[in-house]
């Protein structure tokens, strides 16, 4: 998720900014906090994580969108000729594609899940639960290729926020830029963690489920360990691994509801991320309006 030395750096607004420019800096504190703590982790994020930095994030873009809407602002903005304004403007437009895909990827995860759980509660025989869960594996390297392209686009546009011009000095203007600049960064590390939420490595069939083999000294698959060792998706992957493997076998009974258990609350998870990247989606739309407005106005 990023540069693993990376460090937080306290924000401090001045308060002649904007009456909320306190507010802004101290979101964008907690966000920096959030993310610091993110690249920490020694495990994935799950989604109550990350839901909290979705949640933050589309506070900061309220707070932001009020500044940017201060006369100050706009004017300061416009007599720059606009060059300022239009490089906020296409970074606006880049994160809107980036939440896009995210929100699409979600929705496909979420029905692929709930199908998944159809099958298992109606419990055909072994070889249409096998089917089934192959499916879900095969669905899963698709997803894992997907997310490698989008987090290859954040990377980049990542690479590009920091090949802008440095600002120097406490101007105005300049202040304002170095808040819509750290904005957009702090936006890409969301988006940078709900790919990775997504991309836990997928389960192998026949000989090649490896990964999750080496993880059975670990002890049982109902055991907190494994719990701890994964997010939702993982856990889900771990739960179906047993399944996989016991299938063959007279008594599945208790695996197949496990794994129901599992992709109860991965579906849980991940329409609370939905939600999240619903409301964040409306504040990326919002700002790039004000944004636009500026440059036509």
């Amino acid at each position: 998720m990023g540069d693993m030395q990376k460090t937080t750096r306290s924000i401090s607004l001045p308060s002649r900014l904007h009456p909320n420019s306190h507010k802004i800096g101290a979101e964008l504190n907690k966000l920096k906090t959030w993310e610091l703590s993110s690249l920490s982790s020694t495990t994935p994020l799950g989604a109550e994580t990350i839901q909290m930095g979705l949640v933050r994030l589309a506070e900061l873009y309220i707070c932001v969108e009020e500044l940017i809407h201060s006369p100050l602002t706009q004017q300061a903005l416009h007599n720059h000729h606009g060059k300022l304004a239009e490089e906020a403007l296409d970074l606006s437009v880049e994160l809107l594609d980036a939440c896009g895909t995210a929100r699409d990827l979600f929705l496909i995860m979420k029905e692929h899940v709930q199908e998944l759980q159809s099958a298992l509660r109606r419990r055909g025989g072994d070889s249409s639960i096998e089917n089934n869960i192959n499916a879900f594996i095969c669905f899963r390297k698709r997803v894992k290729k997907d997310v490698v392209k989008s987090l290859g686009a954040l990377k980049r546009l990542e690479s590009h926020i920091g090949s802008f011009i440095q600002l120097d000095g406490d101007s105005y203007l300049f202040v304002v830029i170095k808040v819509l600049r750290e904005l957009s960064t702090i936006t890409i590390s969301v988006f940078r963690s709900l790919m990775l939420f997504l991309s836990r490595p997928a389960m192998k069939t026949s000989s090649g489920w490896s990964m999750m083999k080496k993880l059975m000294f670990l002890g049982s698959i109902k055991s907190e360990t494994s719990h701890n060792i994964f997010n939702e998706v993982g856990s889900v992957d771990h739960a179906l691994y047993y399944l996989h493997g016991q299938i063959q076998k007279n008594d599945i009974k208790v695996h197949v509801q496990l794994a129901r258990e599992r992709l109860e609350t991965l579906d849980d998870g991940i329409k609370s991320l939905e939600a999240g990247l619903d409301g964040l989606f409306r504040c990326l739309i919002q700002h790039r309006v004000t944004l636009l407005n500026i440059l036509t106005s």
